[in-house]
């Protein structure tokens, strides 16, 4: 069955029109389509009680849900678990499922790869492979952790979602309506180097929260390491998020990732609190994760205590992150497709990936 037979990844409007040839179908029936998929996580139509048994039958000979599981996967020793995911196109991509007491997260690709070239991230040396669809970006949401466990979505994984906007964009917009996961707007965070026309689209369409991976407030400095500073800077990006009426469901916040003696000095910490003073944008401070080849060191833990203590007693909101999955690659920056880590819990279902569930 072709990819563009798969139901994961469509409006019910969407559904209507393709069913449509084949079945009288109505809206309420294509809702309940799509419910059962994305909620649900059905792969027979048959299985549909709120659709009659002839139209089950239609779909399962033209249709297929699109849910596909992961070809393979790593478990860390805090829990989070790595996944690798192969389309039926061949691209690959990453994704964690991140479990916690009251918080079952997880962190999805919206790209193979990544182009925008950022220096101290391991995706970069992946390189772009292609974007992802909408489908395939829920898909990751459904098959991980599973459709009803998860209540928390984070946009960091493989690739820059607002290079994928047009699909970033639709992906919330299942993830968030009633037909779909119905998952609150304040609980899917989106992380974003900065394309400045994205960031405007994106606070106009959606009331999801908002990260700018910042790496240093001196331009000269980021575009060293960020190399999108150059057509975008982040004062412009930052600026239109600031321009936004404050919204207490909407976090607007900074990933701040420290790396000792290049950007954790006094210097850079005055530099953060005349940026962010008053704006009432909170600061992430992230322990750096060296990629492969490169010796620079993550900043002090007293260090950061440092930062987060002095942006804080400045009037600024401010926490430093934990970070999970380390020890398998699946931290912020890490996401390379690197699955050779030798004592690591590894699972491989070479068939997974290459054949749909249904």
């Amino acid at each position: 069955m072709l990819a563009q037979n798969n139901i994961c990844g469509l409006t019910p409007a969407e559904i209507l029109d393709a069913v449509s040839p084949l079945y009288p179908i109505n809206i309420n029936q294509a809702q309940a389509v799509a419910n059962s998929v994305y909620k649900k996580g059905v792969t027979d139509f048959l299985q549909i009680a709120a659709i009659p048994r002839k139209l089950g039958t239609i779909l399962n000979q033209e249709f297929h849900a699109g849910i596909f599981r992961p070809v393979m996967e790593n478990l860390s020793s805090d829990g989070s678990v790595k996944y690798l995911f192969r389309n039926p196109e061949g691209l690959e991509y990453e994704t964690v499922y991140i479990p916690d007491k009251k918080r079952h997260t997880v962190c999805v690709s919206t790209q193979s790869g990544c182009r925008m070239g950022c220096r101290f991230c391991a995706t970069a040396g992946y390189g772009f492979h292609g974007n992802l669809t909408a489908g395939e970006i829920i898909n990751q949401v459904i098959s991980t952790g599973g459709a009803g466990n998860i209540n928390r979505v984070v946009f960091m994984g493989m690739g820059e979602p607002l290079d994928n906007l047009s699909h970033l964009l639709k992906a919330i917009e299942i993830l968030t309506s009633g037909w779909g996961l119905a998952m609150s707007p304040g609980n899917i965070t989106v992380s974003t180097v900065g394309i400045e026309p994205g960031v405007n689209k994106f606070m106009e369409k959606t009331k999801c929260n908002l990260t700018l991976s910042l790496y240093s407030p001196f331009e000269e400095e980021r575009i060293k390491a960020v190399p999108v500073e150059k057509a975008h800077p982040w004062k412009f990006v930052s600026g239109i998020m600031k321009s936004f009426p404050k919204d207490r469901k909407r976090r607007l916040s900074i990933a701040y990732m420290m790396i000792r003696n290049l950007n954790d000095t006094d210097r850079h910490l005055q530099k953060l609190k005349e940026e962010f003073g008053n704006s009432g944008i909170r600061i992430n401070l992230l322990p750096y994760h060296p990629v492969p080849g490169d010796l620079n060191l993550p900043s002090l833990p007293e260090r950061m205590n440092y930062f987060k203590h002095e942006l804080v007693i400045s009037g600024i909101s401010a926490s430093i992150r934990r970070s999970r999955g380390v020890d398998i690659n699946a931290a912020c920056g890490l996401l390379a497709g690197r699955y050779d880590s030798g004592n690591k819990t590894r699972h491989q279902r070479p068939e997974a990936g290459r054949e749909f569930i249904s």
